[in-house]
């Protein structure tokens, strides 16, 4: 499937806000692990499957196809980008050390609640600074070629995967998550 640039950034400033949700999800669960009291680490499981999942695994992907095509349409319009890519495989190490952490618990392993807080915070400040640049910088910027005189295509088939929590079908296994953005919103 290939993909107008200007829909693609609007498909990626939605998974932002999408993201942001989750990130405050997890935030409000990393409260109750830091006040001591039990978390809903059915949810921050839920959370972590997703981000690794979806984000890790489709959208981050996209947005280096984006910095790709910068380079090759106009590189110096990319230049000072080069962090995409490396900040991506930060991010997913992250999420994949907590939902690792999260899993152990579930398992009954023996997790520490400030390493499990550390893990967290990690990822969360991590991932909130990372998505705030890309805003600024790394979209403003492909905001430019959008602007410009030839329309620019992505080729996303690889990638064509629908969101399985805010997309038009959603999973199942998602539910307890489903319902905790539906409470939030409401809330």
């Amino acid at each position: 499937m290939t993909i107008l640039l200007a829909d693609l950034l609007d498909d990626l400033r939605e998974d932002h806000r999408n993201m942001a949700i989750m990130l405050d999800l997890l935030s409000r669960q990393v409260g109750h692990i830091r006040d001591g009291e039990k978390p809903d680490y059915e949810l921050i499981h839920d959370i972590m499957r997703y981000m690794t999942v979806y984000s890790d695994a489709v959208h981050h992907p996209k947005e280096d196809l984006l910095y790709a095509g910068m380079q090759a349409e106009q590189p110096k319009l990319a230049q000072g980008l080069e962090r995409v890519g490396p900040e991506h495989r930060e991010i997913a190490e992250l999420g994949e050390r907590l939902r690792n952490d999260i899993e152990a618990v579930a398992s009954g392993a023996a997790v520490t609640r400030e390493r499990i807080l550390a893990d967290t915070n990690a990822y969360v400040q991590t991932l909130r600074t990372h998505m705030a640049w890309e805003e600024d910088d790394l979209f403003r910027r492909a905001d430019e070629l959008v602007n410009g005189e030839k329309s620019m295509f992505v080729d996303i088939s690889h990638l064509d995967t629908l969101d399985p929590v805010f997309g038009p079908e959603r999973e199942h296994s998602f539910a307890n998550l489903l319902q905790n953005i539906k409470d939030l919103s409401q809330g």
